[in-house]
C-alpha cells in the first residue's frame, strides 16, 4: 500500500476509490477473512464517510494557516472534528456548491440571531437552483457560507454573504427538521397573537367610534 499523508490525500475521492479497489482485490485473493474486507468497504462507500472527505475538503480549502504541509493537514482535521462534534445529537454536516446565476439560487432562509435562533433553509424555489442540484434540503441549518461562519450571526448577515457570492457558493449545512418545526411554531405563535391583539384594537376603536356617534346624536337631540 502506497504511504501517504494522514489527511489531505487520504480523503480526497481518488484515494477512497483507489482503497476500495485495492479491498476487492484482497477480497479476491482470499488472503483476508471476507466478511472484515466488506465491513470495511461499506464504512469507505457510506454517506457518512463522504460527509467527511466533503467537509473536510472544503475545511482545507477554506482554512489560513501557516506552517508545512502536515501542520496544515492537522489544523484542517481538527476543524473537520469540531464540525462534526457541533452537530452531536443531530444529522452530520454536508457540503453543498451551488451555481450562482441570474435567477438567485433558489431557496430562502429565515432565523437569526435577532429571533434568537439558528439560520434556516425555511424554502426550497420549485424549479429553482437549489431544487435542480438537489443537495438542499427545507430544514437545512445553515453553518456557513463560502468558508464564513454564520452561526449565532444575524439573519442579514448571512444574506449579504449569499449576495456577495460570485460564480458558486459553497454552504456547510446540517439537517435538523424538528428545530425548524419548532421554530415555525413559535413563530406562528407571534403572529397569531399579534393577529389577536390587531382584532381587539380594531374592536375597541370601533366601540369608541360607535360611542362617539350614540353622544354626538344624543346632543343633537
Amino acid at each position: 500500500w502506497p504511504s501517504v499523508s494522514l489527511f489531505p490525500l487520504s480523503l480526497q475521492s481518488i484515494h477512497v476509490a483507489r482503497a476500495i479497489e485495492l479491498l476487492e482485490k484482497l477480497q479476491e485473493s482470499g488472503d483476508v477473512p471476507g466478511h472484515k474486507l466488506q465491513s470495511l468497504k461499506k464504512v469507505l462507500q457510506s454517506e457518512f464517510c463522504t460527509a467527511i472527505r466533503e467537509v473536510y475538503q472544503y475545511m482545507h480549502e477554506t482554512i489560513t494557516v501557516n506552517g508545512c504541509p502536515e501542520y496544515q493537514a492537522r489544523a484542517t482535521a481538527k476543524a473537520t472534528v469540531a464540525a462534526f462534534a457541533a452537530s452531536e445529537g443531530h444529522s452530520h454536516p454536508r457540503v453543498v456548491e451551488l451555481p450562482k446565476t441570474d435567477e438567485g439560487l433558489g431557496f430562502n432562509v429565515m432565523g437569526g440571531k435577532e429571533q434568537n435562533s439558528p439560520i434556516y433553509i425555511s424554502r426550497i424555489i420549485p424549479g429553482g437552483v437549489a431544487e435542480r442540484h438537489g443537495g438542499l434540503k427545507r430544514g437545512d441549518q445553515l453553518l456557513s457560507v463560502n468558508g464564513v461562519s454564520v452561526e449565532g450571526e444575524h439573519h442579514e448577515k448571512a444574506v449579504e454573504l449569499l449576495k456577495a457570492a460570485k460564480d458558486s457558493v459553497k454552504l456547510v449545512v446540517r439537517y435538523t427538521p424538528k428545530v425548524l418545526e419548532e421554530m415555525e411554531a413559535r413563530f406562528e405563535k407571534l403572529r397569531t397573537a399579534r393577529r389577536r391583539q390587531q382584532q381587539q384594537l380594531l374592536m375597541q376603536q370601533q366601540q369608541q367610534q360607535q360611542q362617539n356617534l350614540t353622544t354626538q346624536q344624543n346632543h343633537m337631540s
